[in-house]
Parts: structure tokens; sequence; C-alpha cells
């Protein structure tokens, strides 16, 4: 087996194509060794004690390193242990199959819609969907659609978006300008 390994945009993160299925539907982020619990992968890279961050989408894993951190020497341990595990094909979370949902962090509120809306929010999350998190997922991360309230779109960025220097950019320039483009009610994009 083999598993390759992309930059994305934030420095910090690396991106791991083990060549199969990680997650079957949905993604999952874990940001402390707490949440990673959840996960026997996610564990054993958090016991590296050099990473901060563990992201999962459909055929990828993004690792995040602490600040400081230089990745040649951390690389090799994280191939390791990607190699250890798909080779073994251990289930990739314990217990039960969490695989299908994405579990947004506790102190992220959730900004909700108008009902009145609701023609608008369909636009904006088939956009999101279908053009958005496609390119998010190509850097080794995901958006969240957080909420639609008077002319403002809330997002949060996961994986190797959430923290990145370039993630400002790609909302305001990328993201807010191809919302505004299709949907016109829209007049700005906010980090949740």
């Amino acid at each position: 087996m083999f598993i390759e390994t992309e930059t994305t945009p934030n420095p910090a993160t690396l991106k791991f194509l083990p060549g199969r299925e990680v997650m079957a539907a949905g993604t999952r982020e874990f940001t402390t060794p707490e949440d990673a619990s959840a996960s026997p992968l996610a564990e054993a890279l958090f016991d590296l004690g050099d990473v901060t961050g563990v992201f999962f989408g459909q055929s990828f894993v993004s690792v995040t390193a602490a600040p400081g951190v230089e990745w040649p020497g951390l690389k090799p341990q994280v191939v390791s242990i990607l190699l250890d595990h798909f080779v073994s094909e251990a289930p990739l979370f314990a217990g039960g199959d969490a695989s299908g949902f994405s579990v947004p962090a506790e102190d992220e509120e959730d900004f909700g819609d108008d009902p009145a809306d609701a023609d608008i929010v369909a636009q904006i999350r088939e956009l999101i969907e279908t053009r958005v998190r496609p390119a998010v997922a190509n850097d080794g991360g995901d958006i969240v659609y957080r909420g639609f309230r008077e002319g403002v779109v809330f997002l949060t960025m996961q994986g190797a978006c959430s923290g990145c220097p370039s993630s400002t950019a790609t909302l305001k320039h990328g993201i807010e300008s191809l919302l505004k483009h299709y949907v016109p009610e829209v007049t700005e994009v906010r980090a949740a």
C-alpha cells in the first residue's frame, strides 16, 4: 500500500491519501485528544504529541501539526500510523459506526434560518454542496453551512481550512463572490 501526501494552503496541515475510502459519507473533525477517543486512528495520531488536528474526508485524512513542529520529522510517523491502520483494515471509529456525520464544535453557534428565506437558503446550500465543498475538499478540508440571516451567510471551515492563513481570502474573495453572483440576496459571508 502506498499513501500519497499533498500540501494544503495551510502550511501546518498535510493531506494524506490512502488510495481507498476513508469515510463512506460525511466528514469528521477532531480538534482535541478527548474528541479523538471516538476513533482509534485519530487517537493514535494525537498520541504522537505533535498533532493538533485530524480531519477525515471521503478519500483523505488531513493532519495538522502543532506550532513549531516541522513536517519532515512528523510525516514518517503519521504515514506509519496510517499504513498500519489501513493495512489492518481496523475500524475507523470505536464502537458503532459514526462515519456518516460531521460534529461541529460545542461552542459553535447555529445562526438559524428565517423560514421566509427557504428558497434563498436552498440555493445557498446547493451552491455550497456542488461548487464549494468539492474545492475545499481538494485542499484537505470542509465547509459547514451554519445559517443565513439578513443577507449574511455564516460558514465554518474545518480540517486544513480551519486556521489556514488563506481561509479569510477563500471566504471573502472566493465563496462570497460566488454566492453573491448566483444569489443576489447574499451581501456577505462570515466565518462562524
